[in-house]
């Protein structure tokens, strides 16, 4: 096997804030990816981050309110693969048992609006790995893949 062989997936985190049995999303725009779309407060983990450091930062970033890794829980991880662009992702969901300050949009470049949105009565328009992930989530898997033709 050379060096090619081996995958190097990008990797991402995503924060599951619930309140009130809704969830709190973001309308992405202008980031050239899934513009129009529902999203959950996510990223890409940075050189020298945890997944749970990377959750906190993230969820800070976009959101504006803070987590402290004690409260955090795994939910889910999903291997999945992006057709759009060819590449290879390690998603890790994290549900937020608390946190403080309130949920905004505290990146308004990035995303029209913050939405609390039933999980289980989900608009169209949300992105469609996210969605698969959720569902995942709600059928008490902790691993899911997507992406392949199975």
């Amino acid at each position: 096997m050379s060096d090619w062989d081996i995958a190097t997936p990008y990797t991402a985190v995503y924060a599951l804030l619930y309140k009130d049995g809704k969830l709190a999303f973001v309308l992405r725009s202008h980031t050239g990816w899934m513009d129009g779309k529902y999203g959950l407060p996510a990223g890409r983990v940075e050189k020298g981050e945890s997944l749970l450091q990377a959750t906190v930062r993230e969820a800070q970033e976009e959101v504006g309110v803070t987590i402290q890794i004690k409260d955090l829980t795994h939910r889910l991880t999903m291997h999945r693969y992006s057709d759009d662009d060819k590449t290879l992702w390690v998603d890790a969901y994290f549900e937020a048992a608390s946190w403080t300050g309130d949920v905004i949009n505290a990146e308004p470049d990035k995303h029209g609006e913050v939405a609390w949105l039933d999980p289980t009565k989900l608009p169209d328009n949300v992105v469609p790995p996210v969605r698969a992930a959720l569902e995942a989530i709600a059928a008490g898997q902790t691993y899911a893949e997507y992406g392949w033709d199975s």
